[in-house]
């Protein structure tokens, strides 16, 4: 049986003052505990929906529903495409941030922020100050700020666009190792093929604006990601059906009002 929805969007519409329509009739369910990517070219309505899902914007129209009763929307972590991180703070005061925002102060969130540094690599970091990071180190902060309050949603917004390649696998690899570790859901936005078929355990196609998804690809979440997994004949067949899945999805047109529901494609 696949795991309980966490939240789903219904017929969910965004439209912007500029007379833009980022998204158009979308419907899209997460669950629990999966690690679900959101796959479009750029400009596609895939960070628009991330937003929607945060609360950080409102539906044009459409209904988000969150399975969590009169919980309402459970603790979220956002990590956005840059890190965003304050130059004058330590990597210690970056991670404390939304903790002092909640009230807490620097001795008793101490412990939780240490966690979170020890989740990405930086436990002996927490001195350091932006300016003396690499890219990657910073995305690493950035990541420890979001996880800092045991979120049950973690969404990422092309968090590893901007880095070389090897920074790349490595963090996707400590990534996955934190998502087992946390048992957390992850929504996570890319434009990359590759990332989203090792990373993910369900793939969301978007086709090109306004956003509305073309095709659901369902990956083992039981296979083993490694540099194993990278090399062998399933990742590339993988990869292969997610490609096509995507130029489909990119030459579609605008779909008619009672179009019928995106193809669900099987890993082999």
């Amino acid at each position: 049986m696949p795991p309980s929805p966490l939240l789903t969007l219904d017929g969910i519409g965004k439209s912007f003052p500029n007379g833009v329509t980022a998204l158009d009739r979308l419907d899209m369910m997460v669950r629990e505990g999966e690690f679900l990517s959101l796959l479009g070219p750029s400009g596609c309505g895939k960070s628009t929906a991330l937003r929607l899902i945060s609360g950080l914007a409102d539906p044009t129209t459409g209904t988000i529903r969150w399975n969590s009763g009169n919980r309402g929307r459970p603790s979220i972590g956002f990590v956005f495409q840059e890190p965003t991180l304050m130059p004058w703070a330590s990597v210690f005061g970056n991670v404390h941030l939304p903790l002092k925002l909640a009230g807490q102060s620097k001795r008793t969130a101490t412990p939780a922020i240490e966690e979170a540094l020890e989740l990405v690599g930086l436990a002996g970091f927490r001195d350091a100050y932006p300016r003396e990071l690499s890219g990657g180190m910073k995305m690493r902060v950035s990541i420890a700020r979001a996880l800092v309050t045991k979120p049950r949603l973690l969404l990422m917004d092309e968090p590893f666009a901007a880095l070389d390649e090897i920074t790349r696998f490595k963090l996707n690899d400590d990534l996955l190792d934190v998502w087992r570790r946390l048992n957390c859901t992850v929504v996570f936005v890319t434009h990359s093929v590759f990332e989203s078929v090792f990373l993910s355990s369900r793939i969301l196609v978007f086709r090109a604006r306004p956003g509305r998804i073309a095709a659901e690809l369902a990956i083992d979440p039981h296979q083993v990601r490694d540099e194993t997994f990278r090399t062998s004949p399933e990742y590339a067949a993988l990869c292969r059906r997610t490609s096509q899945a995507l130029a489909a999805a990119m030459g579609m047109s605008p779909p008619e009002p009672g179009a019928p529901a995106p193809s669900t494609v099987e890993p082999a």
